[in-house]
Formats: structure tokens, sequence, C-alpha cells
């Protein structure tokens, strides 16, 4: 069976310079091909293998293994939304990925994005650490990467290294095992980082190898495919274009697409039946971010490649869905298992959990994972904007939960055009900002829970009666105290140090104002009915508050809203009261 192209996404933080590199390869291929060496498809570039042995040259005779792959289809769609958008049953549709990194900037947050994304497709991927002629000092030549940093001074080797050892070291906190490429002993176990320039083309050659290399050695089986078989497909945009209306671009990863072909396509509710009108290529080089880019018409495509369909109703279409070819009589039968396949990531799970948005099918997918893997429960899960019923169905479980009355967007607008008070909506175009923050809320709601269950307790206090500060002896006693530890909230049940239930502090007064609470190092006068001074109190006694058992079960739960001065005074209320019951508030 022959092997396709290998899918390759460029993924990394904004401005690391994926286009750039991919840019940088097309330039070298001119230079390189006569014939120019690379078709442009929609949101990718195919780079046949020739044109790889043109660019890589004696480099690839290092590899000492006979290179089979037919070439490479790079995505260079912007953003890492395309790698979410990019799925197909069981995994994404990557077959490897290049890892953008700036050498100055480092792992930035669509970084750890794209590396989360990468471990939960297991994803195999390669590491281009761009702009090294951006090292202060550093000098360009022309020639083998290697031999380039040989010829640099020693400062800038040490430079290079501690950049390199300093990116190894974040990617080991993250769980990789990766080292410079030349330096690799095993490519099952370790990440190689290239060191690159989009600007010079330093290390292209190097990178190229790299994944050629891999590919060939690892992805063998993978890259079998029926060319000859119906295709199959993932929607990577939808597209309003003049002249054809709705159009979508799709990457076909398996068999072949030929006009008029009977096609169905996922949506989010009855799949799309329609028949292919147009299927139109780029011209040869040009820049599919150009807006004026012209298109040709073919009359089939084969797998991996890129292609804009133009098809009769196209509007309900939804990045990430599937698309597959298929003969009239097999309709039904591949109706309902792309209806399948989208049910198994489309979820309406537990009775009570968050609501999820996304933008496409595939990034959809990611957030469900990383939400699972965080332990955040999922009412349900869909893609589109957020809406009103949405926020409908989060205030619904308010009442039962109010920690899971979130509706989460990643890459969504906020359509609601309203706002209830319980409800949070968290949107974010990052999906690990987005679990971040929500985890936040989480725990500032929880803290505002807790603090009101505070409230409602007896809280730990100690107070001493002041000598020379009786103001009235009984009905109810007057008299002055000192807070040693804690707070005195008004009406807080008061014992002494036998554990004897006596009174309570019915009223507290600070500069003859009336106060509902006061804290320690405070000196107060507190009314205390049913005792008389004298009898049941005297001056100088130690007070405690009189924590119910209840109240001191539910304190010992809470205690991390405690200071650690309650709880050491929690803890001699609770000596006090096991005098007499051992296993008190046990």
């Amino acid at each position: 069976m022959p092997l396709r192209q290998v899918v390759v996404s460029f993924v990394g933080h904004v401005d690391h310079g994926k286009s750039s590199i991919l840019d940088k390869i097309r330039d070298t291929a001119i230079v390189s091909s006569e014939a120019g060496g690379i078709t442009q498809a929609i949101g990718a570039s195919i780079i046949p293998l020739q044109t790889i042995k043109k660019i890589c040259g004696q480099l690839l005779k290092t590899l000492n293994m006979e290179i089979k792959i037919p070439g490479i289809l790079a995505i260079d769609t912007p953003g890492h939304a395309a790698f979410t958008n990019l799925r197909k049953r069981g995994g994404n549709l990557a077959d490897i990925a290049i890892l953008v990194i700036d050498i100055h900037e480092g792992i930035k947050p669509q970084t750890l994005e794209c590396i989360e994304i990468l471990k939960q497709y297991k994803t195999p991927f390669l590491i281009a650490l761009n702009k090294i002629d951006l090292l202060s000092g550093w000098q360009h030549h022309e020639g083998i990467l290697l031999e380039t940093i040989k010829k640099q001074s020693a400062n800038i080797q040490q430079l290079l290294d501690k950049k390199i050892y300093e990116l190894v070291g974040k990617l080991s906190e993250l769980g990789f095992n990766s080292e410079r490429f030349d330096r690799i002993e095993d490519y099952t176990k370790q990440i190689a980082i290239i060191p690159t320039s989009a600007k010079t083309g330093q290390g292209i050659p190097e990178l190229l190898m790299s994944l050629t290399g891999l590919a060939q050695k690892f992805l063998e089986q993978c890259l079998e495919c029926n060319i000859k078989g119906p295709a199959k497909g993932t929607v990577l945009e939808i597209k309003e274009e003049k002249g054809l209306g709705k159009t979508i671009d799709v990457i076909i990863y398996d068999g072949t697409l030929k006009k008029n072909d009977i096609v169905v396509i996922g949506t989010l509710d009855e799949p799309i039946v329609t028949k292919v009108k147009a299927l139109l290529e780029p011209a040869p080089l040009a820049e599919m971010r150009d807006k004026k880019s012209k298109f040709r018409q073919v009359k089939e495509v084969f797998a991996a490649t890129g292609v804009k369909i133009s098809a009769p109703e196209l509007e309900n279409a939804v990045a990430g869905m599937p698309l597959r070819c298929c003969k009239k009589e097999e309709i039904e039968k591949i109706k309902e298992e792309i209806k399948k396949e989208i049910s198994e990531v489309l979820i309406e799970t537990e009775k009570e959990g968050i609501i999820l948005k996304a933008d496409s099918l595939g990034s959809l997918e990611a957030l469900i994972k990383l939400s699972k893997e965080k332990n955040i429960p999922i009412r349900k899960a869909t893609i589109g904007n957020i809406s009103k019923k949405d926020l409908s169905d989060a205030e619904s479980i308010c009442k039962k939960d109010p920690l899971k009355a979130a509706v989460l967007g990643f890459n969504v607008k906020d359509d609601s055009k309203t706002c209830i008070e319980n409800v949070k909506v968290i949107t974010s175009d990052i999906i690990y900002k987005l679990i971040e923050d929500f985890e936040k809320w989480r725990e500032g709601e929880i803290k505002k829970q807790q603090g009101k269950a505070l409230e409602l307790l007896v809280r730990p206090c100690k107070m001493q009666i002041m000598r020379g500060y009786i103001f009235r002896q009984n009905n109810p006693a007057v008299v002055g105290v000192d807070i040693l530890s804690g707070t005195l909230k008004a009406n807080t049940p008061l014992m002494n140090q036998n554990g004897n239930e006596l009174t309570e502090a019915k009223s507290i007064q600070l500069e003859q104002k009336n106060i509902d609470k006061a804290e320690k190092g405070k000196q107060v006068a507190v009314s205390l009915p049913n005792v008389t001074v004298g009898r049941q109190i005297n001056e100088g006694d130690i007070l405690y508050s009189a924590v119910p058992e209840e109240d001191f079960r539910k304190l010992k739960d809470l205690k991390d809203q405690l200071s650690q001065e309650e709880i050491a005074i929690l803890k001699e209320i609770a000596e006090i009261k096991r005098k007499d019951n051992v296993v008190w508030g046990i």
C-alpha cells in the first residue's frame, strides 16, 4: 500500500515564527528547484520528497535509511486553532507536530497550550528553537548548522547551550525528556530541539531532515493510505467566497475525492448530504492568507492534501467535523457512523456539571479532555457561541450546586446579551487558561461559602475580665474585658476554665457605642445576663467562647479559614471539654 504525505502541524505561541519557517521553506524550495517544488493547498503546503532532498542535501544520507514517504503536508493555518480543528476518529489528524519556540521568549501561554494538546493526542513532535540569528553577536555562515555553531565565539556557543538547557529543564517539569537534535540517543524517548532561524534559513535543512527521519522510522504504518478508496477528511474552515457562496476548506487524509462525488459532512444535528460541485486548489505558490489568491478547478484530489469544496447546503457546516465520500447506497450507513463519532464528543453526561462551548469539534474535544483531567464535572459540551439558553441551563443547577453554575467558552463569543447573577461566564482563546480561570473562580466561591458558613458558627475566643472595670454586678452584669485571642461576637455563649457554660455576651460596647464584634487586643464593655460578679464570675477570670460540639466539628473542617491563633484556642477549648467527656468533638 502506498504511503501518503506526512501531515505536519506547525504550532506555537503567537509571533514565535510558525509561518515564517514555512515561508522560508517555500523560498528555499524556489531557489533549490526550477519548478518551485511546493504545491500550495488549502491551509497547507505540499512539500514533495524531491524538494526535501534538495533542501537537505547531504544531510539525509546521515539518516542511513531508505526514504519512502512521498513528502510532507505542512498545515500552516495561523495559530494553534488549526491543530485542535484537525481531528479524526480516535485522535488528532496531524501525524507529527513542529512546536516553534522563540529562543528569547521561551515557553509562553500558547506554547503550554500546544504542549497540553500534543500530550492529550499523544502526537510526536520536534521543537524548532527559532530566532537564533537574534542572539547578540551571532554570526551567519552558509552551510551546515553544526559547523556554523562551531564557528561562533565561545560566549555565543555557551549562550546557545544555556538557552537550550533552560528549555530542557522546563520541558522536564512538564514530563518530557529533550535534547539538542545531534545529541539525541533515542528518538522514542527524547524530543529533538533544532536551533533555527526563519530569517537566514539556518537549521531549516536539519529540521526537515529530523522530521523526515522521525516520520520514516516511527510513522510508516500510520502513513499507509488507500488512495483509491473513498475520501475521508476533516473540515478546517468555513468561508464565504465571492461567486461561490459558502465553501469548506478540507484536509483529505485518506482516499480520493472527485468532482460530483457524494459527501456526508458532520453537523450539530443531522449530517449534511451533498454533491461536490467544484474542487478548488490555489494557484501555484499562492499565499493562502492573501484574500486575493486565485483558485483553479481540479477534477480530483488525493490524500493527503488540502482542498476547497464548493457544494450546495453547506450553511450548517462546522470546523473540525468529519467528511466522508460515499456511494448512494451507503449514505444512511455513513450518516450513522458520523453521528456516532460526533456524539462521542458532544456530550451531555452528568446531571450536575458545568457547560462547555467551543468553536470546533476538535477544540471541544481538547477542552473536554483537559476538564476531565482536572475532575471538573461536565453537564453539556457543544459547539457554537454562548447563548441565553446556556445561561438558563447553568442557572438551573445553581440551587443544587452554585460551584457548577458556570459556562466556559473557548474561542467563542458570548451572544447571550444577558447577565444572570448566579452564573459565571468565562471565555478565553487559550484552553488551559480557561480551566485555570474557572478553578480560580471556584476557589473564590468556596471561600465565600466557607465565610458564610463561619458566620453561623460560634468562633473560638478567649478573654479576661479586667480588674477595676465592674460597671454593674448583675441583671445583667456589665464588665470590662480584654480580648486575649480570637474574636468576640455579640450573642456568643461563654464558659469558664472548667468548661461550665455561664452566660453569653449579650451586647458589646466600645467607647459607649454598640459594636457587633471585638478582635484580639481590644478592651470592651460586655453585658452578661444570668450571672453575678462575685459569685459565678470574678475579676481576673478567664472566659472562653462555649463552642457547641457540632460547631466544633464544622470548624475543624473549615480550619483553613481560621487563623493559627483561633486553631490554638480551639485546641484549648477541646482540652477543657474532654476533661468531662474524652470523645467530645471527635
